[in-house]
């Protein structure tokens, strides 16, 4: 998510952070198919096919869901991985809301072991392929996101406008390694890419991080990140996020990356507060590029806690087949607020605040209309 509102709760270490249209629903349902909870991990899988993603029985998905953010921080200065439980108990609370999706921000750095983190390499890797296999053990997809990254000597401990050439090839390598046997997993390459041009997305660039201070640094392009991916073997499909914090799609076909296995997902985020809020631009920018790519909304919400801009933009994606995932499962009684950003929860027994109860109730309508239509 985008830096300015500190919405996240992400702790920025160095400087900065229309109704309920339930026939649009019933359309959605030939393209969803929600997971059971007794399907077991090594029967979960997803890849791209033509403009939908399909699971192991072939048959067309969305990915509907919840970020579950904090392990992109809270390893930087603590001896945590995650900010609260990552125990079955508090995934069993998310499978209560109906999703077949977790979003699990990570930090390169702490992925690495590198710059002075305080949890990092093989501890921090251990408990992520752990809560991984927690997640897919509820028949849960899980999309394993590059939120936060620095170049050189600097450390991951805020949002910078691209991925770092330094550092972020060498960790999705190792992250495709790692998870190129688990079918039921999906990278988003990088978060949310800001400050830069689209020549620069594809092919990286010199870029710019800091307002006072500027640190220019050398970027790695989408392309050098699909490269390093499919260098290990891995087929596992690739989330990419456009320009503007991840709001603006519009050069996304011209300047897609070539992937020899055909696996890419197209990302966007969407806020009440941010770019693209109308059903309008949604239909003028997203609507023609889910007729050639998967489209799945990695982050969406609003600000305050509230639900009018979500329940309009529920209905409308689940009309055009668009997957999305909520920001964020973070509890509020756990030092999240309101205030500061979408939070999903009040505690981490799943309770909702009134933002979450959009996302609920709309997820338990989808799936009592996917159970009688069988």
């Amino acid at each position: 998510m985008q830096v300015v509102l500190r919405r996240h709760r992400e702790r920025t270490l160095s400087a900065a952070w229309t109704v309920r249209v339930v026939a649009a629903m019933a359309l959605s349902l030939s393209v969803i198919t929600l997971n059971s909870s007794t399907v077991s991990a090594s029967a979960l899988s997803i890849k791209v096919r033509g403009n939908h993603l399909v699971n192991q029985d072939g048959k067309t998905i969305r990915l509907l869901g919840v970020n579950r953010s904090g392990a992109e921080y809270e390893c930087v200065t603590s001896h945590q991985v995650f900010d609260g439980p990552s125990d079955a108990a508090s995934v069993r609370a998310m499978v209560s809301w109906h999703i077949n999706a977790v979003r699990v921000p990570l930090n390169e750095d702490c992925w690495l072991g590198i710059n002075g983190v305080v949890t990092g390499g093989a501890t921090y890797r251990n408990q992520i392929v752990r809560y991984v296999h927690t997640l897919e053990s509820f028949g849960l997809y899980v999309i394993l996101d590059l939120h936060w990254a620095a170049p050189g000597t600097n450390q991951a401990a805020s949002q910078w406008p691209m991925a770092d050439a330094d550092h972020s090839p060498t960790f999705w390598k190792s992250m495709a390694a790692t998870f190129k046997s688990d079918h039921a997993v999906l990278f988003d390459l990088f978060n949310e890419p800001y400050g830069i041009s689209w020549p620069c997305w594809l092919s990286g660039c010199q870029a710019s991080y800091g307002s006072s201070t500027s640190i220019t640094y050398q970027t790695a392009g989408m392309q050098q990140l699909v490269d390093a991916v499919r260098s290990t073997g891995a087929t596992t499909p690739l989330m990419l996020g456009g320009l503007g914090y991840a709001y603006d799609v519009s050069g996304w076909r011209q300047y897609e990356p070539k992937d020899p296995v055909h696996q890419l997902v197209i990302s966007f985020h969407i806020y009440n507060f941010g770019g693209c809020q109308s059903a309008s631009c949604w239909s003028g920018d997203i609507t023609p590029l889910t007729k050639v790519f998967p489209v799945v909304t990695g982050e969406f919400g609003e600000d305050g806690c509230t639900d009018t801009f979500d329940l309009a933009f529920m209905p409308w994606a689940d009309q055009h087949g668009v997957s999305y995932l909520g920001w964020a499962w973070d509890a509020t009684d756990a030092g999240w607020t309101c205030s500061g950003g979408p939070a999903l929860i009040e505690d981490y027994g799943g309770k909702p605040t009134a933002y979450g109860v959009a996302l609920k109730e709309h997820l338990a309508k989808l799936a009592k209309l996917a159970k009688s239509f069988g």
